[in-house]
C-alpha cells in the first residue's frame, strides 16, 4: 500500500501531501486545536488517512467497498492509529447518510470526482462538510495528462477522442468517466463557494518516465521528486499532469 511519506512512492503523492499536510498546519494555528477533524471521502485503504492521523488528527473515512475499509483498519493498527480513524461504508452521494454535515475542518475528495454522476454537484457534497473557514482538498483526473499518455503510446485517435471529448474520455474501453482541466475544477470549487487557495499538477512527469530508469538509475527517485515539486505549481504544467490538485479555502480561512 503507497505511503506519501516513502520516497518511492511518493513519485505519485509527494505533492498532494505537502499541500496537504501544510494547510493542516494552517487550521492547527487558526484554530487553536491540536487535533482536527478530518473527512476523508473515497479514502480506501488509508494511502491519506494513516499518515494524517499520525500527525495527530482524527480521520474519518468513507468508501463504497467492505475489503477497502477493511484493509484500512488493519493498517490503522498497524500504525498505531486505530484509535483516531474510523471507516464507514458510503458514498459522496449519499454522504450525509453516514456523516455529520458541517462537522469537518478539512475534507479530502481525492480520485471521487471522474466517478460521480454530476461532478458539480459532488463538489457541493463535500463542500457542505466543511465547518466555517475549512479547507477542501480535490484531486481528480487531468484532461491533458491523458491525452498525451495515448498520444506517447501510439493511440492517435484515442488521443484526439479525449480531447474533443466533453468529459475527455479516449473511447468506450475508457475506465474513467470524467477528466478534468484545471480551469474546469477551479470553477467547481469556486462554484461550491470556496476560495481556490493553490492549484498543482501532480505526476507531471512521474507516469511518463520508464519504470526501470528510476529504480536503478542512482539518485533518480529523489532528482524526478524535485522535478515534480518544480513543476507542480507552474501553470505550463498543470496541461499535461495525470493529476491536478486544487486547495479550496472557505471564505475568510486563515491563508498564513
Amino acid at each position: 500500500m503507497p505511503d506519501p511519506t516513502r520516497p518511492r512512492a511518493s513519485l505519485r503523492t509527494a505533492v498532494v501531501w505537502e499541500v496537504l499536510k501544510d494547510a493542516l498546519d494552517r487550521r492547527v494555528k487558526a484554530t487553536g486545536r491540536e487535533s482536527l477533524d478530518v473527512l476523508d471521502t473515497g479514502g480506501g485503504s488509508g494511502n491519506f488517512a494513516v499518515p494524517v492521523a499520525r500527525l495527530g488528527h482524527r480521520v474519518t473515512v468513507v468508501d463504497p467497498s467492505p475489503n477497502a475499509l477493511f484493509a484500512l483498519e488493519r493498517r490503522a493498527a498497524e500504525a498505531g492509529v486505530a484509535d483516531r480513524v474510523k471507516g464507514v461504508q458510503g458514498d459522496a452521494h449519499g454522504l450525509f447518510d453516514v456523516v455529520e454535515r458541517g462537522g469537518y475542518d478539512v475534507v479530502l475528495c481525492h480520485g471521487v470526482l471522474e466517478y460521480v454522476d454530476d461532478p458539480a454537484d459532488g463538489v457541493r457534497n463535500v463542500v457542505d462538510a466543511l465547518r466555517p473557514e475549512g479547507v477542501l482538498s480535490l484531486l481528480a483526473a487531468g484532461l491533458g495528462g491523458a491525452v498525451l499518455a495515448r498520444a506517447l503510446a501510439g493511440h492517435f485517435k484515442e488521443a484526439k477522442q479525449a480531447l474533443d471529448d466533453p468529459d475527455g474520455r479516449w473511447g468506450d474501453g475508457d475506465p474513467v468517466p470524467h477528466r478534468f482541466t484545471a480551469d474546469q475544477l477551479t470553477a467547481l470549487v469556486e462554484g461550491a463557494g470556496l476560495h481556490v487557495g493553490a492549484v498543482h499538477g501532480v505526476r507531471v512527469f512521474a507516469d511518463l518516465v520508464p519504470g526501470v530508469l528510476v529504480d536503478t538509475e542512482p539518485g533518480a527517485v529523489e532528482a524526478l521528486l524535485k522535478l515534480e515539486a518544480a513543476a507542480a505549481e507552474l501553470p505550463a504544467f498543470h496541461s499535461v499532469a495525470t493529476q491536478l490538485h486544487v486547495l479550496g479555502e472557505a471564505q475568510g480561512a486563515d491563508e498564513g
